[in-house]
């Protein structure tokens, strides 16, 4: 397999998550891996490059931060897209420490790359090939890893809430499908947690234009869901992207239970180090 760049450069801007500010996001094609560059800081110290040493601070996304202290904030949906399509090479320069929310799915992200176009490198990319049984277990959340001549991604979710309760999906994860079934599926938060969120100055962008909030007996967002099973294949969506931090094809059957950031990156340590 060839890395992978894109064609030519393209703009977006959107809303940052947390902090509600619109961000700039400038994507130019590159053959140096992925690199954020904060174009807000002291050049020099503001490139962050896509590595599983720099995340930080996996509560509520997936966060980088280099050793100067630049940090850009919830990557993972657009990992995820970079995932789908295969690029490894890319410059992301942002005017702010987020990148967009867009409309809490991957969908925009997987538009923007293919207006962009793609252009493969003449370089090689070695996948990650599980060739026995890899687990990993914090207490009632599971990521396992199988043997598999190809990928393919089993996630089950349980909540203890009226409403959202337990959800099972399975997907091959290949372009097609991503596109189909999963990059449309947006993140979601329950209606309690909200205050605390803005109290805390978290979520201060996040609308019902761009979130799922879960109430008691359905969901706020007036159009309702895209897909019955929605929060699950987000919840695939997202391990897709933190899985991107090894920057290599995967080529395992991956099943996780009630996962989230913090797992799927230690997970990612475990196969980085098979």
């Amino acid at each position: 397999m060839k890395r992978k760049t894109i064609a030519k450069e393209i703009e977006y801007i959107g809303i940052g998550l947390h902090k509600g500010e619109n961000i700039k996001m400038r994507l130019l094609p590159s053959e140096n891996g992925i690199i954020f560059k904060r174009v807000d800081l002291e050049e020099g110290k503001n490139e962050i490059t896509l590595d599983i040493a720099n995340t930080f601070d996996l509560t509520r996304g997936t966060n980088l931060q280099n050793e100067y202290g630049a940090k850009v904030h919830t990557i993972e949906h657009f990992l995820s897209a970079l995932y789908a399509l295969d690029i490894t090479d890319l410059t992301v320069e942002l005017d702010g420490n987020e990148l967009p929310i867009c409309d809490g799915s991957a969908k925009i992200f997987i538009d923007i790359f293919e207006e962009a176009g793609l252009r493969e490198l003449d370089i090689d990319i070695e996948p990650l090939v599980v060739k026995e049984p890899i687990y990993l277990t914090i207490g009632d959340k599971n990521i396992v890893a199988l043997p598999y001549d190809g990928y393919k991604l089993t996630y089950a979710i349980r909540f203890e809430h009226s409403f959202l309760k337990s959800q099972l999906a399975e997907f091959e994860v290949n372009l097609e499908n991503y596109k189909k079934e999963i990059a449309s599926a947006r993140t979601f938060g329950f209606d309690y947690e909200i205050e605390y969120l803005k109290k805390n100055n978290l979520a201060l962008g996040g609308t019902l234009d761009n979130a799922i909030v879960v109430k008691k007996d359905g969901v706020l967002n007036p159009d309702g869901l895209r897909f019955e099973d929605e929060f699950v294949r987000h919840k695939m969506l997202d391990i897709i992207g933190d899985l991107k931090i090894l920057n290599r094809p995967i080529k395992a059957h991956i099943i996780a239970i009630k996962a989230g950031h913090a797992l799927d990156i230690e997970f990612a340590k475990l196969l980085k180090n098979m």
